[in-house]
């Protein structure tokens, strides 16, 4: 499903954070990615998204090289074929609640209608008790990464991306968040976690130290 080949990147010349690494990721994987600060793992996951451009090698989707996609074309993977969810949430201040669990769902052309279904759906489903007309600024940390991993799940994407997802969290947030992505690996989604918890690295299926 996902496959890191042979990638070299480094934001200073001359000081690469990977070098030559590989790694692929599996269909139906909860995986993470663990080891100490300054590592490049955020880094890394950045790269598996699509969001980086490594400076040699290659990441692959479904089999497919990305090497030489266009701009847009990542742009239009990562809308049909990912999820994300960030350690600050990264939820858009000036937009309600319903609007930033369905941008992207409506980018990837559903229907208004059916998004906001949805996601009333996924609010009711991970607890998030706030009106969705609510703004990300008027709700607590473990509400707005709930709101963020509903975002993520909304196109049921084949692959979620997770950079320290309970970082911030209470402990019953940190549960909700680490089973709805264990249970989302287990529906087909091939799920990467950035973590610099032992607690969630024994709930994956695989660990990758960097």
């Amino acid at each position: 499903m996902l496959e890191a080949r042979g990638i070299t990147f480094g934001y200073v010349r001359g000081a690469a954070l990977l070098d030559g690494w590989s790694a692929a990721f599996e269909t139906g994987s909860l995986t993470a990615l663990t080891g100490p600060s300054g590592r490049g793992k955020s880094t890394l996951l950045y790269l598996l998204g699509l969001m980086l451009t490594p400076r040699a090698g290659d990441i692959l989707v479904h089999g497919r090289s990305t090497r030489r996609a266009t701009d847009h074309e990542r742009a239009r993977l990562r809308a049909e074929q990912f999820g994300f969810v960030f350690q600050d949430a990264a939820l858009d201040a000036t937009r309600s609640v319903l609007d930033n669990i369905t941008e992207g769902a409506l980018y990837r052309g559903t229907s208004r209608r059916a998004a906001a279904h949805r996601a009333r759906e996924l609010m009711d489903e991970f607890g998030v008790n706030v009106t969705p007309e609510r703004r990300p600024g008027q709700v607590s940390g473990g509400q707005a990464q709930r709101i963020s991993l509903c975002r993520a799940l909304l196109g049921n994407p084949a692959v979620i991306l997770a950079d320290e997802p309970t970082g911030n969290l209470d402990p019953a947030s940190s549960d909700v968040v680490v089973a709805a992505l264990r249970a989302q690996a287990r529906r087909g989604c091939t799920v990467v976690v950035v973590t610099h918890s032992s607690a969630v690295a024994d709930e994956c299926d695989e660990v990758v130290q960097l």
